[in-house]
């Protein structure tokens, strides 16, 4: 038999803490599962209805079970995403005559029941408290067999009473071995999956995006651009770089090309092998390059890209904070 988690990959402490408390009977009656997207928290989500409600079933009719959570046509499986429209935040409208009703009475074939809530901390942020005091005393004292599975990136943003009412697990971000299997599975080419991997910060639905038309190779052939124009040293070609970052969207993505592409010729001048480059596949490239940069420059180059995350932050001229910034390199 297939087991519900072996889809849940480089998530093991998280995994193997849910295998307890299933083999223990001591489900929580809510759980908050915190990280970055990408990296198998909702999957973990169904993985956990679809062993917990199988293992429900009458005898022999599992996999038909199974097969109705997977495809969310089970009545004890319900899944309740944020709202396609304005700031998002579920209405407590649809706490009241959707959600409650549902733990009110389920679970309904199953002695469990699952209410899923991806994006939680968008659904019920602290800003909007209206639909989480809504749900509160229901989240507090749900129903035997009732179980709530929060997903959240940001947890910090949902409600504090939200938070201390469920047992968080936190799911970590993937290897870059495991985004590269991803990858893989989904037909990527291996000449495109390094730098996809290198830029994705261990989330796979970034992995799979940035390998989708060569964007990864794209954002890193910026890199070199820029770090051209630094060792020209021309303030025309300075400025022009300047201007052409500053008009990427999404900038950080192209601040984090710069930031790994340094990091790298760091690496290299400090001679550290191929396999530790992240852009290993341009291994030629960039230890030419830290032949005359060195590692301390590279690393203050990193230094000052992080110091710029904070000036944008505050609202600074992007092409100027820019300019200067590559001066400075």
């Amino acid at each position: 038999m297939t087991d519900a988690f072996d889809a849940v990959l480089s998530q093991d402490r998280a995994v193997s803490i849910l295998r307890a408390a299933i083999a223990g009977d001591r489900l929580a009656s809510a759980y908050l599962f915190e990280g970055p997207t990408g990296v198998g928290k909702q999957r973990a989500a169904m993985a956990l209805a679809r062993a917990v409600v199988g293992a429900d079933a009458e005898p022999g009719k599992r996999t038909e079970v199974e097969r109705r959570v997977d495809a969310l046509a089970h009545p004890d499986v319900r899944v309740f995403a944020p709202r396609d429209t304005g700031s998002r935040n579920l209405q407590v409208e649809t706490v009241r005559e959707h959600i409650l009703p549902f733990t009110q009475f389920a679970p309904f074939e199953a002695k469990h029941a699952f209410i899923i809530f991806p994006d939680a901390d968008v659904s019920f942020p602290e800003a909007h408290p209206e639909a989480a005091n809504a749900l509160l005393k229901t989240l507090e004292e749900p129903r035997p067999g009732v179980h709530f599975v929060l997903l959240a990136e940001r947890p910090d943003r949902l409600l504090a009473t939200i938070r201390s009412r469920c047992q968080r697990l936190r799911f970590a971000p993937l290897p870059d071995a495991t985004l590269d299997q991803i990858l893989e599975g989904a037909g990527v080419e291996a000449d495109l999956r390094i730098a996809a991997v290198a830029l994705a910060e261990g989330r796979a639905d970034r992995a799979i995006e940035l390998s989708e038309l060569g964007a990864a190779d794209a954002l890193l052939a910026l890199a070199m651009r820029v770090d051209r124009a630094v060792a020209g040293g021309r303030p025309g070609d300075i400025v022009a770089a300047a201007e052409e970052v500053a008009r990427f969207e999404p900038l950080p993505r192209a601040l984090e090309a710069l930031a790994r592409y340094y990091r790298d010729v760091a690496a290299a001048a400090l001679g550290r092998g191929d396999e530790s480059l992240a852009f290993r596949h341009r291994a030629g490239e960039i230890r030419a390059r830290a032949e005359h940069f060195g590692a301390a420059r590279a690393a203050k180059a990193c230094e000052l890209l992080r110091e710029l995350d904070e000036h944008l932050a505050g609202n600074a001229n992007k092409e100027i904070a820019l300019g200067a910034l590559f001066c400075s390199i």
